[in-house]
């Protein structure tokens, strides 16, 4: 965006992970000082969740960490699951996240062998709704504030139905007051900066 744009400051809300698609917000100028209230606010995420394989990214790209049967697991059992996540609960970041240890971020201490202690975290997860059960895998709905990975919740899941899990999809659907269908594509934008019309795309 910044090549783009040419703009001298420009700034993100929220890193997405490398399989999450969705709302990612932009700042530029002097909007970047808006960035922390913004980032702070609520998110909402969508999320496939496959149940018998954990992985250690916790997602899809990571190589299996451990395997389990799924086939004695039932909506019932997932619903209630769900409801142990609800509300202010202490949550493990992956290892492999961009959070920093003396320095250097996790992903790449682990890339390079190396697992280090992660303090949990306090966050706050103020809806949790099974979308769809399509066995083994779940679709979930995620409200939540900062702070929350949607692979640690869908890795801790997988724990407490005693099979394992990992995240397949993930989208991002609502970052403050930002929603998926206000959000525009990359290509959207390259093609509104060909016609010199970009600066139409900003709020205010």
């Amino acid at each position: 965006v910044k090549r783009l744009t040419r703009e001298g400051k420009v700034g993100h809300g929220g890193t997405l992970d490398p399989i999450a698609n969705g709302v990612l917000p932009v700042f530029l100028g002097q909007a970047t000082r808006l960035m922390d209230p913004l980032v702070n606010g609520v998110k909402i995420y969508r999320a496939r969740v496959r149940l018998g394989v954990a992985t250690e990214t916790y997602d899809s790209t990571g190589a299996v960490a451990g395997t389990g049967d799924p086939s004695g697991v039932i909506q019932a059992n997932v619903e209630e699951v769900l409801e142990s996540f609800k509300g202010v609960v202490d949550q493990t970041p992956p290892m492999y996240s961009a959070l920093k240890r003396g320095g250097e971020r996790l992903y790449d201490l682990a890339r390079a062998g190396f697992a280090v202690p992660r303090e949990p975290r306090t966050v706050q997860i103020y809806r949790l709704v099974l979308c769809a059960w399509e066995p083994p895998e779940m679709v979930l709905e995620v409200e939540c504030g900062r702070g929350v990975y949607i692979r640690s919740l869908a890795h801790d899941i997988g724990q407490a139905l005693g099979c394992g899990g990992h995240v397949t999809e993930l989208t991002r659907l609502l970052t403050g007051p930002f929603s998926l269908e206000e959000a525009i594509t990359l290509d959207g934008l390259t093609e509104a900066v060909a016609a010199g019309s970009w600066q139409e795309l900003l709020y205010p």
